[in-house]
């Protein structure tokens, strides 16, 4: 059964009285599998899945393209996060006190529910677990190094929360993608208005790379990924699919100053603040 067809079901990974256990939403209670419940603000989420990879598209929605001023896309450009940079639901997103633009990115997750290699686009979506709200965290204070691999601007702990669970027998085609900083909107666009459908993508990749279960694919961003401050609660709201929620805080820059710097420089700000800087 296709992953896209209803009943919706989602399934969320807790850590309860100290080991993990997948429960069900019910109400503003989770619901063990045992039969116990507890209330669901009191939680302490866990990623919804274990990857092996991390994989995710640089650029997919046509709003930030013409953000940038960029040419239409022909083909998809890909990049990779570590898995120490997995968040959860409620977790903290750190930005090094040398830092100061760390940004945003609203995205789709997709969760590999089978393995994958050589598959169709139909029968991409027979082969996933379903979708997730994510947020493609990014210190654009790094812009500036790693040769365009994004390594340090993507990749450090915690920098890709996804959550609060995984979600299936939802057309998230259908679905409106937003991002929400301090209860405004800052990113809105429908998923359907993606260059590269999800199909596309995961058949594209999977031509040359074996998705196993658990693997995580963030499918891009719209337009206007910005800097966030310090306290910041910051939103990803998939409808359909879920609401993840992190919040920023500080943490102490690096106790030594081996290797690339933070820069704050014109190509810098051009990406964390948008093409026009404003």
């Amino acid at each position: 059964m296709s992953v896209l067809i209803g009943p919706r079901d989602e399934r969320r990974r807790i850590l309860f009285e100290g080991t993990p256990h997948w429960v069900r939403v019910e109400g503003d209670k989770l619901k063990l599998a045992d039969g116990r419940s507890l209330d669901e603000e009191k939680a302490t989420y866990l990623p919804p899945c274990d990857p092996t990879k991390i994989l995710c598209i640089h650029l997919n929605y046509d709003s930030r393209r013409i953000e940038f001023k960029l040419p239409p896309l022909t083909t998809p450009t890909y990049f990779q996060k570590p898995l120490s940079a997995l968040n959860v639901h409620r977790g903290k997103l750190n930005r090094p006190a040398d830092c100061k633009y760390l940004n945003y990115e609203g995205e789709i997750a997709v969760i590999v529910g089978k393995p994958m290699r050589n598959v169709s686009r139909d029968e991409v979506w027979d082969c996933l677990a379903g979708f997730a709200p994510a947020n493609d965290v990014g210190a654009h204070d790094f812009r500036d190094t790693d040769a365009g691999s994004m390594l340090r601007v993507k990749g450090q702990d915690g920098f890709c929360p996804i959550g609060p669970g995984i979600v299936r027998g939802v057309d998230v085609r259908e679905s409106i993608l937003r991002t929400i900083v301090n209860g405004k909107v800052v990113q809105e666009a429908p998923v359907a208005t993606m260059t590269f459908g999800i199909d596309y993508i995961l058949a594209d990749l999977a031509r040359h790379i074996t998705f196993l279960p658990g693997d995580i694919v963030l499918t891009g961003t719209p337009a206007y990924s910005r800097p966030m401050q310090i306290g910041d609660v910051v939103e990803v709201e998939a409808t359909g699919i879920g609401r993840l929620t992190n919040t920023v805080q500080e943490t102490p820059a690096p106790t030594h100053n081996v290797g690339h710097q933070p820069t704050d420089t014109a190509e810098v700000r051009r990406v964390a603040l948008g093409s026009s800087n404003d």
